[in-house]
């Protein structure tokens, strides 16, 4: 058995296949995996307690993890070890998320490409065919993160504590929403995960699509998003298209097209989940 795990910090998406890529299991989702923001035990727990993964671990031969917060060696080694001690047989490799929206989202496997993920966080890399390159290295969801979840997040909030919102989403984002002062704060500043908590405010945006708040909000995110990362690659947007994965970049296909031709660059893929394109890539490369 083979597992292709996409992790994020809100949710992990696992397949489980065989050699020749057919599936074996129904898709499987934990928590997320993020070694930024959990403990090595946590993670082994986690893993332990979905009883897909516990009954069938002696039977996995490989696991091709990608997650958030693997971009570093510390990162890696911890979720290395974490699934070693689940799956203590299998030959296990570890990478972050990025790659796994380079291989979700370009067209052949020696395609270059700009690839962005929009997802509970933000996160740019030039793909050159063969090599992973980043300019910014990320400070995570408080300093950076621009027109993800988290930070779309947080600017609702903002406008609805800065009574910048217009009336009527107002009253739609109260009555969805326990907004007490109190009740968010604890949530930001004592409980786990508070860059998935702001996240989950994020789905408001697109229940609201059809006001003109939300689409100057949405565009806003993607403009200071495409400013600071994407543009960091101008030579390579000379020729290269940029691709994007992750359900925020995907809801806002149409906002994002519209701040592309603004800046002028060109606007290739949407993936909503990179990890259903990451099956033939293993499958063929399997070792």
């Amino acid at each position: 058995m083979i597992l292709i795990v996409d992790s994020g910090s809100t949710k992990s998406d696992w397949l489980a296949v065989d050699k020749d890529g057919n599936k074996l299991l129904e898709k499987i989702r934990t928590k997320g995996l993020n070694p930024e923001i959990i403990s090595e035990e946590k993670m082994v727990k986690i893993v332990k307690k979905h009883p897909d993964l516990k009954e069938h671990k002696e039977s996995v031969t490989h696991v091709f993890f990608y997650g958030a917060g693997c971009g570093t060696d510390r990162g890696k080694e911890m979720v290395f070890e974490a699934l070693s001690q689940v799956f203590n047989t299998a030959k296990i490799s570890v990478e972050e998320d990025t790659l796994a929206a380079v291989y979700g989202a370009i067209n052949h496997d020696k395609e270059a490409a700009v690839v962005c993920i929009l997802g509970t966080g933000s996160n740019c890399s030039y793909y050159d065919g063969t090599k992973l390159h980043q300019e910014v290295q990320s400070l995570g969801y408080i300093v950076m993160d621009d027109a993800s979840g988290n930070y779309f997040g947080k600017q609702l909030l903002r406008d609805y504590y800065f009574n910048n919102m217009p009336e009527n989403i107002k009253i739609a984002f109260e009555t969805k929403y326990n907004l007490d002062a109190d009740y968010i704060k604890y949530n930001i500043y004592k409980q786990p995960n508070p860059n998935a908590y702001l996240a989950n405010f994020a789905e408001f945006m697109f229940l609201q699509k059809d006001s003109q708040y939300t689409i100057d909000l949405i565009k806003n995110g993607v403009r200071l998003f495409a400013k600071n990362m994407i543009m960091q690659f101008k030579e390579e947007l000379k020729t290269v298209p940029v691709h994007f994965a992750g359900s925020i970049a995907f809801f806002s296909q149409n906002e994002i097209k519209e701040v592309a031709e603004e800046m002028g660059f060109k606007v290739g893929n949407f993936v909503r989940r990179p990890i259903d394109g990451l099956v033939p890539f293993h499958i063929k490369n399997l070792e």
